[in-house]
């Protein structure tokens, strides 16, 4: 145990990824229940843990800062926190960089040529099928982890709930009655179903299931944003953008979510509402690891693809051209969509 003491979890970028850690804490806090246990990524994403009790300390990297003198800076912390373990779940050059300096004598990171010699335990991928839940627990045994938790978790204050009740009642919603909400922006182009579907999407639940709706939106997508007002009824809203914490709150709130294979997608499972994950380029069996056997069939969270002869591409944005561009998003209708909203109601 005391080989153990002072563990630092990193997944330096990426909002939907950092949520997707949260099963790992818990599963290290089970084993070490004595131990530090920090974490280190992105200050954005990383406010997503606060409130955490598996948690000691959260380390934020600050992305808008100078890049060398960042690095700098996030080191020296590292080597005065005098860390027994660095669990690089990222293993990019310089996440690497940082477990390389940390001071760690244990560094735990993926076999990736170069870079991977910067770890004491390397981690290879066996290619068998997984989620992504499921290969960051491999980053686990060489510490011997077997007791394993996959639900992911975000802790959110009753102070940051009741804010969000009464945002979302600012917007002439009663939530004495179900709210639906859709978020139509993305990370990448090629995950994004079109615009005009949500929209569409939207004035339907509205009109014919009688439902309220809301939209959310992350900072930049206003072209998205632009799109749907030109076809969204009146009675539907579209909500600011807000900072995680108070879009995590919000969605707590709802009954169901739709949303494209994103950050906020991954903050609504683990905020505990049933939640619709619209996927195309990626893998759904990888990055929604929300159903059986680790979450219940009532759960309510489903994954809606259709088959393509070019899936999965990973690509960022679509290569096909003319009747085949964004195939496997045009393919999905929003009859579907509302068939699998509506026995969630």
């Amino acid at each position: 145990m005391q080989k153990f003491g002072r563990i630092l979890i990193s997944r330096l970028k990426f909002i939907g990824d950092v949520v997707l850690t949260t099963p790992l804490i818990r599963a290290l806090r089970q084993k070490f229940p004595e131990a530090y246990i920090a974490y280190l990524g992105d200050s954005h994403a990383v406010s997503l843990l606060e409130n955490n009790p598996c948690l000691d300390e959260i380390i934020p990297y600050d992305y808008s800062a100078p890049s060398l003198l960042e690095q700098a800076r996030i080191i020296g912390v590292l080597r005065r926190k005098r860390l027994d373990i660095f669990i690089d779940l990222f293993s990019n050059p310089r996440s690497a960089l940082l477990a390389r300096f940390s001071g760690a004598p244990m560094r735990i990171g993926k076999n990736v040529p170069g870079r991977g010699r910067w770890y004491t335990h390397r981690i290879s991928d066996d290619e068998k099928p997984k989620t992504a839940v499921e290969f960051h627990y491999r980053y686990l045994e060489p510490l011997d982890v077997t007791n394993k938790v996959w639900r992911t978790e975000i802790f959110l204050s009753n102070e940051e709930r009741i804010s969000a009740r009464r945002l979302i009642e600012r917007y002439g919603f009663d939530l004495t009655r179900p709210v639906i909400g859709l978020h139509p922006g993305g990370t990448w182009p090629s995950k994004i179903w079109p615009a005009r579907n949500f929209a569409n999407l939207a004035n339907r639940l509205s009109e014919e299931q009688d439902a309220q709706v809301l939209i959310t939106q992350g900072r930049g997508e206003g072209n998205i944003i632009n799109e749907i007002k030109k076809i969204m009824q009146p009675q539907v809203r579209i909500i600011e953008p807000l900072p995680l914490r108070g879009l995590s709150a919000l969605l707590s709130h709802l009954a169901v979510y739709v949303s494209n294979d994103c950050g906020p997608m991954h903050i609504s499972v683990a905020v505990g509402t049933k939640t619709i994950g619209i996927f195309g380029p990626g893998q759904e069996e990888i990055w929604f690891p929300y159903r059986p056997p680790y979450y219940p069939e009532d759960s309510g969270h489903r994954a809606l693809r259709k088959d393509v002869p070019c899936h999965p591409c990973h690509l960022n944005e679509c290569n096909r051209s003319g009747a085949e561009y964004m195939e496997c998003m045009e393919l999905l209708g929003v009859d579907e969509v509302i068939g699998q909203v509506r026995p969630l109601l």
